[in-house]
C-alpha cells in the first residue's frame, strides 16, 4: 500500500508539473499541457484507479494551494477526472462461463469493458472540458463570441505591432466561429492519444492489467450516429445551443474518425505493404487534417452497411499449417 501511495504521489506531481508548465508560455509547455493526464492514466492501468484518484486528488490540492482555487477546478476537470475514470473503464471486466472438458477447470474468461463505449467517454470528455472553457469567457453565445474576439485581437495586434485591418478582423472571426470546434477536437484527439500511450507503457512494463485490446474491432453503439445527426440538426438553431451542438458534433464525428482509421487497419491485412500505406495515411492526415473527412465518412459507412463484417467474410481461410 505505501509503494502503491509513492507511485500515486509521484505520478500527480508530474501531471500536476506538466499541467503548471503552460504559465511559462513556452512552446513546449504546450505539448506538456496536452500530455498531463498521461502519467495519471499510466498510474490507473499500472498500479489501479484507487492510486490515480489518490495522485489526482494530491496534485489538484497542490495547485489549488499555489495558484488557487481556478487552477485547482481545471486541474480537476481537464486532466484528473478523466485519467482516473478512463483508467478506470479500461480496466473494467467481468468473468463469464465457460464450458469445460475435463476435471481441471480451465482460467476465467474475462468480458472487458468495451473500446467503442470508452471513446463515447472521450467524447463526453471532451464535451464537458470545451464547454467548462466557452462558459468562463460568458453565459450566452454572444458574450462568448465577443469575449474570444477581444482576446484574439489584443494577441494578434501585439504580434503586429499594434496594427490591424479588415483582413485580420475578418481572419479573427473565422477563428472565434471555429474555437469550440478546435477545442473538442482537440480534446479528443488528446485525450485518445493519452490513453493509448498509457496503454503502451503499462503493457510495455508488464503491468498492464488486462489483455491488449483487438482495436480493429471498435465499434461504437448503433445510436451513435442518431445522436450525430441530431447534434448536426442543432448546430444550425443558434445561440448557444449551437455552440454546444457543434462541440458534440465535432466529438462524435471524430469518434467515428477513430473507427475509420479500424476499418483501414482491417481491410489492409492483405496488402503485402500495409505498414507503408498505414504509415503514409496517419501523416497526410496529422500534416493536412482535412483528409479526416474521408476516414469520418469511412467510419459512418461502416456503421449503415457493415465494411470490416463483409471484408472479414470475404477473406480466404488461412491455409492449414503443413
Amino acid at each position: 500500500m505505501i509503494a502503491i501511495f509513492i507511485v500515486a504521489i509521484a505520478a500527480g506531481a508530474a501531471s500536476g508539473l506538466m499541467f503548471a508548465s503552460v504559465i511559462s508560455g513556452e512552446l513546449i509547455s504546450l505539448l506538456l499541457f496536452y500530455l498531463a493526464p498521461l502519467p495519471l492514466m499510466v498510474t490507473a492501468l499500472g498500479w489501479g484507479p484507487l492510486a490515480a484518484a489518490i495522485g489526482g486528488i494530491a496534485a489538484a490540492a497542490g495547485l489549488g494551494a499555489i495558484f488557487g482555487l481556478p487552477y485547482c477546478i481545471a486541474f480537476a476537470v481537464i486532466v484528473a477526472l478523466p485519467g482516473w475514470w478512463l483508467g478506470h473503464l479500461a480496466l473494467l471486466g467481468r468473468p463469464i462461463e465457460s464450458a469445460t472438458d475435463g476435471a481441471e477447470s480451465a482460467p476465467p474468461q474475462f468480458e472487458w469493458y468495451p473500446v467503442g463505449r470508452i471513446v463515447l467517454w472521450i467524447a463526453a470528455f471532451a464535451l464537458i472540458t470545451t464547454t467548462a472553457a466557452l462558459l468562463t469567457l460568458g453565459s450566452d453565445a454572444e458574450t462568448i463570441h465577443v469575449a474570444m474576439r477581444r482576446g484574439l485581437l489584443r494577441i494578434i495586434s501585439a504580434a503586429a505591432d499594434g496594427q490591424t485591418g479588415g483582413d485580420i478582423e475578418r481572419f479573427v472571426d473565422v477563428m472565434v466561429a471555429m474555437a469550440p470546434i478546435a477545442g473538442s477536437m482537440v480534446a479528443m484527439v488528446t485525450l485518445t492519444l493519452n490513453l493509448w500511450l498509457a496503454g503502451k507503457v503499462t503493457q510495455t512494463s508488464g503491468r498492464l492489467n488486462r489483455p491488449w485490446p483487438d482495436l480493429r474491432a471498435t465499434a461504437l453503439p448503433p445510436m451513435t450516429l442518431v445522436a450525430l445527426l441530431v447534434a448536426l440538426g442543432l448546430s444550425f438553431v443558434g445561440g448557444l445551443l449551437a455552440i454546444l451542438a457543434q462541440v458534440v458534433s465535432t466529438a462524435l464525428m471524430i469518434a467515428f474518425a477513430i473507427i475509420g482509421f479500424a476499418v483501414l487497419h482491417t481491410v489492409t491485412l492483405s496488402l503485402n505493404s500495409r505498414g507503408f500505406w498505414l504509415f503514409c495515411t496517419y501523416a497526410i492526415v496529422v500534416v493536412f487534417a482535412w483528409p479526416l473527412a474521408a476516414l469520418i465518412a469511412l467510419g459512418i459507412a461502416d456503421a449503415l452497411f457493415g465494411l470490416r463484417q463483409r471484408y472479414l467474410r470475404s477473406r480466404p481461410p488461412p491455409l492449414p499449417a503443413s
